[in-house]
C-alpha cells in the first residue's frame, strides 16, 4: 500500500511541476516550455496539453505596446506527427496593461529569433491544413492569417482597452520541428 501511495504521490508531483514555473524562469505544459526571458512581459500562469479539448493556455501581461517576444522550446524530444508534439492548441490571455488601447493585434512565428518564419522552415498557424474554426478572439473580429513571405496572423475589427484581457487562439504546427522557435506578439495603437 505505501509503495501505491508512494508511485501516486510522485506523478501528482510531475504533474503539479508540469504546469508551473520552474526553477529555470520557464512555464512547462504539454510538450513545451515558454520563456519571458527577453521582457517587456510577463507570463502570469501556464496551463493545459495542447490539445484542442485542452490548449496550452498562457495568461500574460504585457506593459508596453511595443512588440514582445515569447520564447518556445521542447520540454520532451520531439516527435513529428504525434499528439501534442510538433503541433499544439493555443490560447493566449493577455491583459493590456500598456496604457494604451490596442485597435490590432499581430503574431508572427520565427524560427530564428529576429527573423520571420518562411515556408523551408516548416512553422506556421497550421498552413498544411488551415482550419479557420481553430482561431478566435473574444475582442477581435476578424483575422487574417498569411503564411508567405512570413507566418503572420493578424486580428482586427475591435479594441482593448488599458486593462483588459483579450484571448487569442490559434494552431502551432511545426513540420520540421526545431527544439526553440518564438512567438512575436505585436499589439497595434491608434495612430494621432
Amino acid at each position: 500500500m505505501t509503495h501505491h501511495l508512494r508511485i501516486l504521490a510522485a506523478l501528482l508531483t510531475l504533474i503539479l511541476i508540469s504546469a508551473g514555473l520552474a526553477d529555470d524562469g520557464r512555464w512547462y505544459a504539454g510538450a513545451y516550455s515558454f520563456s519571458d526571458e527577453l521582457g517587456g512581459f510577463r507570463i502570469v500562469s501556464v496551463t493545459g496539453s495542447g490539445t484542442q479539448a485542452d490548449p496550452i493556455e498562457i495568461n500574460e501581461e504585457l506593459y508596453s505596446a511595443n512588440p514582445v517576444t515569447l520564447v518556445i522550446r521542447a520540454a520532451k524530444p520531439i516527435r513529428p506527427n504525434t499528439s501534442a508534439v510538433g503541433a499544439f492548441h493555443v490560447r493566449v490571455v493577455a491583459r493590456n496593461s500598456s496604457g494604451l488601447a490596442w485597435i490590432e493585434f499581430e503574431f508572427e512565428l520565427e524560427e530564428i529569433l529576429g527573423k520571420p518564419s518562411d515556408f523551408y522552415d516548416g512553422l506556421s498557424f497550421g498552413q498544411a491544413n488551415p482550419n479557420p474554426n481553430f482561431i478566435l478572439s473574444n475582442r477581435f473580429a476578424r483575422f487574417e492569417n498569411r503564411f508567405e513571405r512570413f507566418d503572420r496572423l493578424r486580428f482586427s475589427s475591435g479594441h482593448a482597452n488599458p486593462l483588459d484581457r483579450t484571448v487569442f487562439g490559434f494552431f502551432i504546427t511545426d513540420v520540421t520541428p526545431d527544439n526553440e522557435f518564438y512567438l512575436v506578439q505585436d499589439p497595434h495603437i491608434p495612430f494621432s
